[in-house]
């Protein structure tokens, strides 16, 4: 019998780490520019815009809106068979910038463009890894 297919889980470069271990620690943390006063999201070595290199990392809320979002009925990838259905959003976060995510703790027929949205943070304990995804403000 094959062994069960399993999520690929993300693997922290030096650049990504402090972000990670916010996410360890339950805190949402990412880059600030000073020179171009913009937060910024995914983590870079270098401002955009000014590409000065002031980029600090942060504590932010993590809440946000829902900018975007899709229901996918079938697997993303193989490695997500039975995890159907996926709610992948685009989380534009208060600060700003938008990132990617899944909602969890929600149902299909409630989720809106513009809800309001806080994180959640997905300990896996066997990985060592704590993901962030998202679910509706209370």
């Amino acid at each position: 019998m094959a062994d069960e297919l399993q999520p690929p889980l993300p693997t922290p470069i030096d650049r990504t780490q402090p972000f990670w271990d916010g996410l360890r620690e339950g805190r949402v943390r990412i880059q600030y520019s000073p020179s171009s006063d913009q937060w910024v999201f995914y983590p870079r070595s270098h401002a955009p815009l000014t590409l000065a290199d002031d980029l600090e990392w942060r504590d932010i809320s993590g809440e946000g809106t829902i900018y975007t979002y899709t229901i996918a009925r079938r697997p993303t990838a193989p490695d997500f068979a039975g995890q159907e259905p996926q709610i992948i959003a685009v989380v534009e976060l208060d600060e700003g910038p938008r990132l990617t995510s899944t909602l969890v703790n929600v149902d299909e027929d409630q989720i809106a463009v513009g809800m309001r949205v806080r994180p959640v943070f997905d300990h896996l304990a066997d990985a060592d890894t704590t993901l962030l995804r998202y679910a509706p403000v209370d």
